[in-house]
């Protein structure tokens, strides 16, 4: 895996189409922000993500002063409580947490508990590279406005990832679990839905089987989750029987799943990363014959967003992290599959022709078009009340 890249300072020309008193704030950004140290919260799960954090911090201490610190979450609720903690304790400045790679339930919990800082998004001069019109992915998280209060920086899709020589022939949507389970007893299974991304395999199934897919766009209310949700158990109980030990165990999270396919246990894994297979068998932690494949009407995607605590101490330092993840070069480095794989959050038409040229490409690598049609996420409610449901029926 590559670690360094040469990145180009975006041209004066490019920055002199923002007008002149945002300059000179953010003149005062960079001056405030060099010889800070942010303290950047992110899930710790992946090491590529982890890589990539880490060359962020060299190229942001090299050009601006501003070294990053990550700290390694296993659940991005514990830096929300970290910073709720500190509100209740009347630490207003100075707070522990300069940054947090945030979605959705999350964040709606800090927008709603004031714990985020003011909006900074349109203060960042990259974000001239956003679509930030106000139902633009960039501007909405789990339908929830983001109001400027978050920055994006890499895309999500919900995939599948099989074992194309085991098996060639997978579910075509989540419904085909069932029959597809049932001939390959024991091959399936998902990560415990505690964990986002077991979430995310019944908020799949849910947005495909739920009568009114639009009533979970709004936040849940107990008759609309019985009437939606009602096909998903019904399909859930069919399907749990053939599931890998019997659907009685699973696996912690997304690593270990991958760990089981490569082990041949199973033949399907889930992963919120389209590269996750070509990355994966670049490192030999899976099998040449590994491809990936999504629902025939689309997955469920997202965008990952940073966010900036009400008491961050290092608020300015967090800003220029931000505004680096948003240049053009480090969001092509980040889509090379050598180094993360992660799709751009910027908007093709603002960028030029040539931004994402001459990256490396593999078999097992999906084209955006491969993956088809993105399917929104549910409010940020429902995969609360979601997991709940589960966890009541399920866990004994």
């Amino acid at each position: 895996m590559r670690h360094h890249l040469t990145v180009t300072v975006i041209a004066a020309s490019a920055l002199l189409t923002l007008n002149t008193p945002a300059l000179a704030d953010w003149d005062q950004t960079l001056e405030n922000a060099r010889g800070q140290t942010v303290f950047w919260n992110a899930w710790g799960g992946d090491q590529r993500t982890n890589d990539f954090i880490a060359w962020v911090g060299e190229q942001t201490q090299d050009r601006f002063g501003v070294s990053v610190q990550q700290v390694k979450l296993t659940d991005t609720a514990e830096a929300v409580t970290r910073v709720l903690s500190e509100k209740a304790a009347g630490r207003d400045t100075e707070g522990s947490v300069d940054l947090i790679w945030i979605n959705g339930p999350n964040f709606l919990a800090m927008k709603d508990q004031g714990l985020l800082a003011d909006p900074f998004l349109s203060d960042l001069p990259n974000a001239q590279y956003l679509d930030l019109s106000p139902d633009a992915p960039a501007m909405v998280d789990f339908t929830i406005p983001t109001e400027g209060r978050e920055s994006p920086w890499r895309l999500a899709r919900f995939v599948f990832i099989h074992d194309s020589e085991r098996a060639p022939n997978p579910p075509a949507d989540m419904a085909g679990f069932v029959d597809w389970a049932a001939a390959h007893p024991g091959r399936m299974t998902h990560p415990a839905p505690s964990n986002f991304m077991g979430a995310t395999f019944l908020k799949q199934a849910l947005v495909e089987m739920a009568p009114d897919p639009a009533a979970l766009q709004s936040p849940v209310i107990d008759d609309a989750f019985a009437r939606q949700s009602a096909p998903l158990w019904d399909w859930y109980d069919a399907l749990r029987p053939n599931m890998w030990r019997q659907g009685q165990v699973f696996p912690e999270n997304e690593s270990i799943q991958q760990q089981l396919l490569n082990d041949a246990e199973i033949d399907i894994a889930l992963s919120f990363d389209p590269a996750s297979a070509a990355a994966a068998i670049e490192q030999g932690l899976l099998p040449d014959t590994a491809r990936v494949f999504v629902p025939q009407g689309g997955s469920i995607g997202n965008v990952s967003f940073v966010a900036i605590p009400f008491n961050a101490a290092h608020a300015a330092g967090a800003q220029v992290v931000a505004n680096f993840l948003l240049e053009p070069q480090s969001q092509a480095h980040m889509q090379d599959i050598t180094v993360l794989g992660s799709f751009s959050v910027l908007d093709p038409q603002k960028l030029p022709a040539d931004t994402f040229a001459d990256l490396p490409t593999a078999p097992s690598l999906p084209t955006l078009q491969d993956l088809g049609p993105t399917l929104p996420e549910p409010h940020a409610s429902w995969m609360t009340r979601l997991t709940d449901e589960w966890a009541a029926r399920y866990i004994r």
